[in-house]
């Protein structure tokens, strides 16, 4: 993690940008920036492996919460080849008339030799009640 593009934050933010990103190609190619091939994903509602299973699991994520956006909340925090990062899904931009967000979790990251994401382990931290 020695140049600006594998910086800790410039890594939440690329991950960030794939789980908001709605055209299939530009998704595909922010998943191949930001995760290694052999990445995988796993929170407690579910779990993908490969740049096609984040790829599907994004895209189903997206039609489950349709005009809901990802969004980082405070700072990564990082050592060695770990990342720990915490994230809010609810409206666009953050936008308090439109309500508070919808979930909020903690992720830990795994980083690949060449810095890109090797494994996610996500937490919940708020869900929907219903």
């Amino acid at each position: 993690m020695t140049n600006a593009t594998t910086t800790p934050a410039a890594i939440a933010d690329l991950y960030i940008a794939a789980w908001n990103e709605t055209d299939p190609q530009r998704r595909r190619a922010l998943i191949a920036q930001g995760w290694s091939e052999d990445a995988s994903y796993l929170d407690p509602l579910a779990g993908a492996s490969g740049h096609d299973g984040l790829d599907a699991l994004i895209d189903a994520v997206q039609r489950q919460f349709p005009g809901l956006r990802f969004s980082l909340l405070g700072t990564v925090d990082a050592h060695n080849d770990r990342l720990r990062f915490s994230w809010a899904l609810g409206p666009a931009n953050g936008d308090p008339v439109a309500g508070e967000p919808l979930a909020r979790g903690t992720d830990f990251a795994l980083l690949a030799a060449d810095g890109r994401l090797r494994s996610v382990t996500g937490f919940l931290d708020q869900v929907p009640t219903a």
